[in-house]
């Protein structure tokens, strides 16, 4: 992962990669909290568990995005660490335990706002190494 200076973006293209497809959404999830602040100054003091439900792969990849966002900005949770299960039925089921704490933003370093996860040039790889490439409008 890779960002050259983010406070003049409008938009952020990110792409992750994974030994599994499980993998690729844990570090989709990990790219977008250090986006908004510095991961690596959180600690995994408090455990969530999300589940998200969805009928394809992009609509998945996009829901987990929002539901990361929701998470940090308006319940100010910062994620550390991200333990994710995909399963396909019918639909795709994701079920996320994530560790970290509250936010502090001095302890945490604001860096930048994400105003929403885009389908505008999302794709996702379905091979080793899984990719997914998606937008965050900033």
């Amino acid at each position: 992962m890779a960002y050259r200076d983010l406070e003049h973006m409008t938009d952020a293209f990110i792409e992750v990669t994974g030994n599994t497809l499980d993998e690729a959404f844990e570090n989709a999830g990990i790219s977008v909290v250090d986006i908004m602040i510095d991961i690596n100054s959180v600690e995994e003091k408090r455990h969530k568990k999300i589940e998200i439900i969805a009928k394809d792969l992009n609509n998945l990849l996009y829901n987990w995005l929002e539901e990361i966002i929701i998470l940090t900005i308006t319940e100010g949770f910062a994620a550390r660490r991200f333990s994710v299960t995909l399963t396909k039925n019918n639909e795709y089921n994701l079920v996320a335990n994530i560790d970290g704490e509250e936010i502090d933003f001095k302890k945490h370093h604001f860096k930048l706002e994400i105003k929403s996860p885009t389908f505008h040039l999302m794709e996702i790889k379905q091979e080793k190494p899984y990719m997914m490439r998606f937008l965050l409008d900033l």
